[in-house]
Parts: structure tokens; C-alpha cells; sequence
């Protein structure tokens, strides 16, 4: 009989950008090496902050879905349009309250062997302590984005109280999950310095076989309304605060004179009207904003960028480790990351000379650096990018090894 895993999370497949993707292609793999797969999640929204066709009409209530050997539950879930640090509390509280009447249902049919909780939000961790302690499962905690220090850093939480309740309950989590595990080495080892324990790498990966370089960029520019000359400067991801996007509006602003430069933001998210109404505001012509693109032509959409823009605010950059970059490297681009010394970012892409790197939220810095990628030859970092995608973010190279040190480990 085949082990079984059990997945809680908040996001799923077939959300077509960060957690979501890597949760979707994470139990697919698991799945296809003879796991019998399960997933506790909610009905797709992000980066769209609604549900998404053809589950609108589905998502106030549960739904089974059955493919082969995974199950997948959806639960009901408060979802805000334009989501601030209370909306996401009441957001998480509902994800949370559904799917402990889900995994109930489940203690009592169904034993599985290791129970892997994806994160943010944190808590969901306590329902995998739930089951572990009653069912006897080996619990994985791996942490995608450091939720708490965000709400704390970029304040959308600012009762002290509140955060230090939260970081007692998430170390409660953390010192009693069988395995913890995170994406970068600065998250590592800011989750080492709270919990005393070791944190297992597990780093996000790119499906290598899906994103890779394209020959011709004159040609895909043209498919995508473009001239051959055009400069295209593509910032391509989720559109929301923490990433401070403002940037780009004012570098844009300050290169208006070149007619070549195409500023194109593409994506959806909470804070997408909001930058749309500033860009108009400044009367930007060369600023472009386009949906977030299908997966059947996304990796023709990224070959076609000449630079892509990797942005964050300086106090988000050792908390999230941006997923984007995973593809920008599989194509081949040229990426111009805002990262500041120390981080694991910067430090990664330094040691690897893989992409440019300029400090983040200083408005010369960026636009110095965006003169630096339009002029200068590139074509040793974007093929240095590529070799990194290849060696070390294929999905079977850090699946297979997820799978020997956490899966298999519970035998």
C-alpha cells in the first residue's frame, strides 16, 4: 500500500503564480512517484483577490475533486477585495475554521503517514499538530513567507501585543513540528534564531522542461503588440504593497524621453488600480499594464522582456525569497533585483553573478542600474541565469530531495 500524504493550505492549484504553483506541482510530483495524495486548501483567488471561473459560483461550501490518487477539498473561505491587516486576520480565521470541520471529517477515516502544512498563515500548523498527535503522522512545517515579521515590518499589524502573541503561538508550532523547513538561507536562519532547531532547505524550483530560452525576441515582440526595437522592461507577478511598485513609475517617469523604453507591468493583485490611477496621474505613456497571461504562451511572454524588473521594499527582502525570479533565471533574462547587502538575495545572486543587483527603495540606484542593463552586453549574466535554473532550481533535483529527507524519512 502506497503512503499516504496529507497537504493543509491556504493556496492551491490552479493558481497560476506563487504558493499556490509550487503547492499544485509539489503533490502532482508526489503524486505521479505513487503517492496517495490529499489536500485541504480553499478555492482559488490569488494574485486576483476573488474567486476564480469556474469555481465562483462553488466556493461558499465544500467540494471534492478526485484526480487519480489525489484528492483535493476545497473549503469555504472570507476573501477581501482590497485586503488590509484586519481583513487578512478574518481571512486566515475562516480558512482556519473550515478546514478543521474538513480534517475532523478526516480523523476518523482516513491515517495518513506525514501531514505537510504550507504556510502562510501560520497557524495552520496547529491543525497539523492536530492530527499528528491523535493519528500518530509525521509533521512537515515548511514556511514560504515569513507572515508575521510582514505584518509587524511593513505595518499592517502594529498592536505590539498582538505580534508577540502571534510569535508565541508560532514558536509553540515550530518546536514541535518533526520537520521545519523554509526557502532561502536568510529565512532559515531567522526561523533557526526563534525555534533553537534546524531548518531543512527547500527551496522553490522551476519546471526547466516548461521555461527556457526562445531564439527570435524581434518576433515575439511583435506577438505581443511590440516593435523590434522596443526596449521592454517587464515587472511580471503579484501586485501588491509590499512590493513597492511606486518605483517603477518613477523610473519610468524619468526615462519618458526615450521613446524605445516600455515599462510593461503585468498581473493582478489588490494594489493594481491603485498604481493604474498613479501612472495615469503622471501622464505615463510608456507604462503598460496587462492581465496576468495564461500558462500556455507565459514562457514566449517572458523570452519577449529585454529586462525584468525583480522589485521589493528593503524591509521585505530576507522575508520572502520572490518566486519570479525562479522563471526569469529558466529563460535566461536579464533580472534587475532590489535587494540590499546581508540579504540571501542579494548574497545568492552576487555569488552566482547571475543578474543585477541595486539597492532597494533608492529611486537613483534603480534608475542607474536600469542604464546599466540597457547598455551594457549582459549576455554572461543571463547565461550564467540559466546554468544556476538548470543545476539547481529543476524540480526533480530539489523534489527527489525533499523526498528522501522529509517523505521517506517518516518510514
Amino acid at each position: 500500500m502506497s503512503e499516504r500524504l496529507l497537504l493543509i493550505t491556504g493556496n492551491y492549484s490552479p493558481e497560476p503564480t506563487g504558493i499556490g504553483k509550487y503547492n499544485g506541482e509539489m503533490m502532482q510530483w508526489l503524486a505521479d512517484k505513487g503517492y496517495d495524495c490529499t489536500v485541504i486548501t480553499t478555492y482559488p483567488y490569488y494574485p486576483h483577490w476573488k474567486i476564480q471561473p469556474p469555481y465562483e459560483q462553488q466556493g461558499r461550501w465544500y467540494k471534492k475533486e478526485v484526480h487519480g490518487t489525489l484528492t483535493v477539498y476545497r473549503c469555504p473561505q472570507y476573501i477581501p477585495a482590497a485586503p488590509s491587516g484586519l481583513k487578512r486576520i478574518l481571512m486566515d480565521a475562516t480558512f482556519f475554521i473550515a478546514a478543521f470541520f474538513r480534517l475532523f471529517t478526516l480523523l476518523f477515516t482516513t491515517k495518513f503517514d506525514v501531514v505537510i502544512v504550507v504556510v502562510p498563515p501560520f497557524h495552520l500548523g496547529f491543525l497539523g499538530l492536530l492530527y499528528k498527535w491523535i493519528r500518530g503522522a509525521r509533521l512537515l512545517y515548511h514556511i514560504q513567507d515569513m507572515q508575521i515579521e510582514a505584518a509587524r515590518d511593513l505595518q499592517m499589524i502594529r498592536a505590539r501585543w498582538l505580534i508577540n502573541t502571534l510569535f508565541r503561538m508560532e514558536r509553540f508550532i515550530l518546536r514541535r513540528a518533526d520537520l521545519v523547513s523554509s526557502i532561502s538561507e536568510g529565512m532559515m536562519r531567522k526561523i533557526a534564531a526563534k525555534s533553537g532547531r534546524d531548518i531543512f532547505f527547500f527551496p522553490n524550483w522551476v519546471a526547466v522542461s516548461h521555461f527556457f530560452p526562445i531564439t527570435g525576441r524581434a518576433d515575439l515582440k511583435a506577438d505581443f503588440g511590440f516593435n523590434a526595437y522596443d526596449k521592454v522592461i517587464l515587472y511580471s507577478g503579484a501586485i501588491g504593497e509590499k512590493q513597492g511598485l511606486e518605483s517603477i513609475l518613477e523610473v519610468a517617469g524619468a526615462m519618458q524621453t526615450d521613446a524605445r523604453l516600455k515599462f510593461l507591468i503585468c498581473g493582478a493583485g489588490p494594489y493594481k488600480t491603485t498604481l493604474e490611477n498613479k501612472a495615469q496621474a503622471m501622464s505615463l505613456h510608456n507604462v503598460i499594464f496587462y492581465p496576468t497571461q495564461p500558462s500556455s504562451h507565459f514562457n514566449r511572454f517572458l523570452n519577449m522582456a529585454d529586462i525584468h524588473l525583480v522589485i521589493q521594499k528593503a524591509n521585505a527582502a530576507d522575508l520572502v525569497m520572490p518566486s519570479k525570479l525562479t522563471t526569469i533565471l529558466a529563460v535566461e533574462g536579464l533580472a534587475l533585483i532590489t535587494a540590499n547587502e546581508g540579504t540571501s538575495l542579494y548574497e545568492l545572486v552576487r555569488t552566482h553573478e547571475m543578474g543585477i543587483v541595486v539597492q532597494a527603495e533608492n529611486q537613483q540606484a534603480l534608475y542607474e542600474g536600469l542604464l546599466k542593463a540597457i547598455n551594457e552586453d549582459s549576455g554572461h549574466i543571463t547565461s550564467r541565469a540559466g546554468d544556476y535554473a538548470r543545476n539547481f532550481l529543476a524540480i526533480d533535483s530539489i523534489m527527489t530531495s525533499f523526498e528522501q529527507t522529509a517523505i521517506k524519512a517518516a518510514r
